[in-house]
């Protein structure tokens, strides 16, 4: 299954979105909240991006998805071309979208793809 790891400055909002992508994409996907500093405040920790992705690497692959900033230069860092991947979209509805094809046994373009799809989806 293709792991998914939420790069944020913010621990509190890396934790929260996941929980929120659990209860709706399903517990049994490997989601990983990268978020905040060793010492609690807020930035982009290259160490606990890269514990992350060890966490949730199940071998097929895993998708990262960062805020703004910082996350997206440590996340190009991090990336590895058809391995760890980084997906450009909203980070909540990307989070989203991206646990609930997770869930649903998508590989990791399948995975890539419908986070993508998030920016496409509008509110009114």
């Amino acid at each position: 299954m293709v792991g998914i790891v939420l790069i944020s400055h913010s621990s509190g909002l890396a934790a929260e979105v996941a929980a929120m992508a659990r209860q709706i994409g399903g517990a049994q996907v490997p989601l990983a909240a990268a978020g905040g500093t060793e010492d609690g405040g807020l930035g982009t920790s290259p160490d606990r991006v890269t514990a992350a992705i060890e966490e949730v690497n199940r071998g097929d692959g895993v998708v990262l998805i960062p805020d703004l900033g910082s996350s997206v230069l440590t996340a190009r860092l991090l990336q590895t071309p058809g391995d760890v991947v980084i997906a450009d979209v909203p980070f909540v509805e990307g989070a989203i979208s991206a646990v609930v094809a997770a869930g649903g046994g998508a590989s990791l373009d399948g995975v890539l793809a419908a986070a993508e799809e998030a920016w496409h989806v509008r509110k009114l």
